[in-house]
């Protein structure tokens, strides 16, 4: 039965993986995947040896002789918990650990709409006044860096290319801009816990804290963003002056700077609520989107819709409130997607297949002659997930690592596996969601893109990756 469970996941994985090919949304193969994993698990509950309690992190080796069902005393009390008891506390344990970065996903993106609702990023467009190429990548570049790392990388680049598409007439120049804010809005997002979904996991998973994460990953990831754009300054297509359309269109409302610093600051807030009341991430995005909501309702009474916005945008505004309006915005599919395919591997994980995974690379690695770190896992395993994360999703990569590996909060390992699968991504343009999402604003090329920004977005990460190295020392 594991076997034909490994099978599914790997069938679902090669569907996701090639989606663009196939055409199929890659949420259908992770639903799918999802829920005949666990089908399988149920039907085939009697004959598994071993069970991975996910909560203790512990592998029960003892789970092939306990009963099916529960053994009920003569008092009616359960004096022993069956194999069906403990697979559905187990997914009641994964679906909760799935929900808070969900449901903090959510409020993330909502907040993201509404600052878009009231023209917000208008104000980062009004901001570039220059026309050396040169200026204009370090710009887009530290904007990317810096947006990415408070309202995540996907975002950061959808916002980026945007305002790009306004003012850059020339779409062969675009391309190349496109290209490295792929790059910078990648490494943007490792180094912050709401930077990227692959770090707000393991944030949410008490995996890292705000503060060694932004200790570990802030230099590398800094590095791996400006060497690249550094060496791209130096190429022709970034010499000379840009043919530019007027940056200083008037925003669309009067509160679009106002709502874009109170967007930012409410989501920046949310590690500071973490860290002050050691509750879960998602119930200070909750509070932050409350806030937002109350001061977006207070700015959009119908008068104001009327006359501050065009007929078109009027008439799209005018039946919802901006908190009804926005959660009609955001990117759904993204979401059930996620819920796919963490509680896919959450199946393998829970089959202790990720653990046994776990226990031969570390067991192969040192005989294949490579370095292992101080607690024991090797580098050239967390650099091959970063390369593979070029390939396929890091999402499920980063998954599958909380699974196999069993080290302490903080631990190196979990910063250079947040640092790799975040900025690994960028060596293929449909190796990160803001690759994917670029490619589609721009319809850039995969093999443009393979011949003229991979290699830049390799020596990024290995940069970077040295500098991690380097930086751990110091902790």
């Amino acid at each position: 039965m594991e076997t034909a469970i490994i099978l599914i996941f790997a069938m679902g994985y090669l569907a996701i993986t090639l989606e663009h090919s196939i055409k199929i949304d890659k949420l259908i193969p992770a639903l799918i995947m999802m829920a005949i994993c666990w089908a399988l698990i149920a039907f085939g509950l009697e004959s598994f040896t071993q069970w991975f309690d996910s909560g203790k992190h512990d592998l029960l080796d003892s789970f092939g002789s306990l009963p099916l069902e529960d053994v009920i005393d003569g008092q009616g009390h359960v004096s022993q918990k069956g194999k069906m008891h403990i697979m559905e506390e187990t997914l009641l344990h994964h679906l909760g650990k799935t929900a808070e970065i969900l449901v903090f996903l959510l409020g993330a993106m909502t907040i993201v709409e509404i600052i878009d609702y009231f023209d917000g990023f208008s104000t980062i467009k009004n901001f570039i006044k220059t026309k050396k190429k040169t200026k204009i990548l370090w710009i887009f570049s530290i904007l990317a860096f810096i947006l990415s790392a408070i309202i995540d990388n996907l975002t950061a680049t959808i916002v980026l290319i945007s305002i790009l598409q306004k003012i850059v007439k020339d779409r062969s120049v675009r391309l190349w801009y496109a290209g490295l804010i792929i790059i910078a809005a990648n490494a943007g997002g490792a180094w912050s816990p709401i930077g990227d979904v692959t770090t707000t996991m393991l944030w949410i998973g008490n995996k890292v804290t705000t503060g060694h994460l932004i200790g570990y990953l802030l230099l590398p990831s800094f590095l791996c963003m400006a060497v690249p754009s550094f060496i791209a300054s130096f190429l022709p297509a970034f010499k000379g002056d840009l043919d530019m359309e007027d940056t200083q269109d008037k925003p669309k409302s009067k509160f679009s700077s106002t709502m874009l610093y109170l967007g930012l600051g409410a989501i920046v807030f949310v590690p500071i609520f973490k860290m002050t009341t050691h509750l879960p991430p998602y119930v200070g995005m909750m509070l932050s989107l409350g806030v937002v909501a109350v001061f977006a309702e207070i700015y959009s009474s119908s008068k104001f819709t009327m006359t501050e916005f065009g007929a078109e945008e009027s008439d799209a505004h005018a039946h919802h409130s901006p908190v009804h309006y926005s959660l009609s915005k955001i990117e759904l599919p993204s979401i059930l997607f996620f819920l796919g395919i963490l509680m896919a591997v959450a199946a393998l994980e829970s089959l202790g297949i990720l653990f046994n995974f776990a226990g031969t690379l570390e067991d192969t690695m040192p005989m294949l002659g490579t370095e292992i770190n101080r607690e024991g896992v090797s580098d050239i395993v967390v650099l091959l997930l970063g390369v593979g994360s070029a390939v396929i999703d890091n999402v499920p990569l980063v998954a599958a690592s909380l699974g196999m590996f069993n080290e302490p909060i903080d631990n190196e390992l979990w910063h250079f596996i947040a640092y790799s699968a975040g900025t690994g991504g960028s060596m293929l343009i449909i190796g990160s969601a803001a690759g994917v999402v670029a490619m589609g604003m721009e319809k850039i090329d995969f093999f443009w893109y393979l011949r003229k920004i991979a290699w830049l977005a390799l020596v990024g990460f290995l940069v970077g990756a040295v500098a991690f190295m380097f930086t751990r020392t110091l902790f």
